[in-house]
């Protein structure tokens, strides 16, 4: 019997803005003004947006197969102007590989940067010599699951994703041994689930990374990758004999592409966007809540019976959004606290942030937000949405954009 977890891919949202200063000559000092404080403010049109300062705007990505109307699956901050595809699909219970992936790419309007979150990869396999005999004979015809002994993030990363990324060359890879303590954390639930279903023991052996790579057109990128590898061992009652079957869950798939000597910039816009991935709370408990039911279900060899949108799916998906529907209409209208909160929700994703760059708090009206560190000026607009970034001491966005929407954040603990 094949025992699998199935991961709900919810990725998290941040923003980065990346600027640079702007120098002044003597004849253009004389020119400044004074804004409303008594600062000395540079004349609007001498701030040049990608230069002096850069804006990012909040993205949503919307489920439009799982309940009977769209809902908000997760959101992310992208550069102004950055075009994105893709979104959440499903594989209904009783078909192979069931369970549900994100697959979502966003690109610079000139391609030069991009950002891509790919499907997660499960791989399968057992010590049972007739199962594995059949299933090596009958491979699944899923692009995300596979049949193949257990591997950790570093084989993988060699083995299988280079060739997903188009082949390039690895220039480092390190190991994220906080990534792994969280992974431990949060796979337990999943490990007492598997005990319930009758697995005598159940071990887990995480692994994650961070790595720098380079393609043949002197693009270069940086990688994170997870792997969790799920060992049960079941034991069989009438002749005694027990067998290990394996689950490997290939998450986190990530990848930032830039020119080739912009690593600096990259690293920062990466962490901005990373540490703005914000879940929708609401669509990730009914989300869980069904592929729970789905599992109890299929242990008690009912799951055939089961479709993603028969009447018992839909029932169980809106009595379980139910309470969050005010929310969803009116979230252009009102503040959302779960995208207001210090960090994101998911330890994982945070834990390979830190990795990646450092991160300030800053305050608005509308909550606390992280975002990359090495920038002492942050403006928002008070609705989670829009928020504007830069070093130079003399940029004020009000004045900028002629627009007094625009507030200063205040930088806090």
């Amino acid at each position: 019997m094949k025992y699998q977890l199935y991961t709900v891919i919810l990725v998290s949202a941040v923003l980065f803005l990346n600027t640079g200063c702007n120098g002044q000559s003597p004849d253009k000092r004389k020119a400044t003004q004074k804004n409303q404080s008594g600062a000395m403010q540079k004349p609007t049109n001498e701030f040049v947006e990608g230069k002096d300062y850069s804006v990012f705007d909040r993205v949503r990505i919307m489920d439009n197969v799982g309940f009977t109307q769209p809902a908000e699956a997760f959101s992310l901050l992208l550069p102004k102007g950055w075009q994105q595809q893709g979104g959440i699909s499903w594989i209904m219970p009783g078909q192979a590989c069931a369970g549900n992936n994100v697959q979502f790419k966003a690109a610079s309007a000139d391609g030069k940067y991009s950002f891509e979150i790919l499907p997660s990869t499960t791989l399968s396999w057992t010590t049972h010599q007739q199962t594995l005999q059949w299933n090596l004979s009958n491979p699944s015809n899923s692009p995300y699951c596979f049949y193949n002994q257990p591997i950790d993030a570093e084989q993988y990363l060699r083995s299988g994703f280079l060739q997903e990324i188009g082949n390039p060359k690895i220039i480092t890879t390190t190991p994220n041994p906080s990534v792994v303590a969280e992974m431990r954390i949060s796979a337990e639930k999943g490990r007492r689930e598997l005990m319930q279903y009758g697995a005598s023991d159940v071990q887990i052996f995480p692994t994650a990374l961070n790595a720098e790579v380079k393609w043949n057109d002197n693009t270069e990128g940086l990688v994170i990758l997870s792997s969790t590898v799920i060992e049960t061992l079941m034991y069989n009652q009438y002749d005694g004999s027990s067998t290990k079957n394996y689950t490997t869950t290939l998450t986190k798939k990530i990848v930032f592409k830039y020119p080739a000597g912009e690593k600096e910039k990259a690293a920062a816009q990466f962490a901005v966007i990373m540490g703005s991935i914000r879940t929708n709370p609401t669509y990730n408990d009914a989300v869980s809540n069904f592929w729970y039911q789905a599992r109890q279900n299929s242990n008690n060899r009912h799951w055939e019976k089961i479709r993603l949108m028969d009447e018992q799916t839909r029932q169980i998906g809106e009595q379980a959004i139910a309470k969050g529907n005010q929310r969803l209409s009116d979230m252009d209208n009102q503040m959302r606290s779960w995208e207001a909160k210090q960090s994101s929700n998911d330890k994982i994703h945070t834990e390979f942030i830190k990795t990646i760059r450092g991160v300030e708090n800053f305050r608005d009206e509308s909550g606390k937000y992280e975002m990359t560190s090495g920038y002492n000026h942050a403006w928002s607009k008070g609705n989670s949405t829009s928020f504007v970034l830069s070093d130079n001491p003399n940029f004020n966005a009000a004045t900028t954009f002629n627009d007094q929407q625009w507030k200063p954040m205040t930088k806090v603990d």
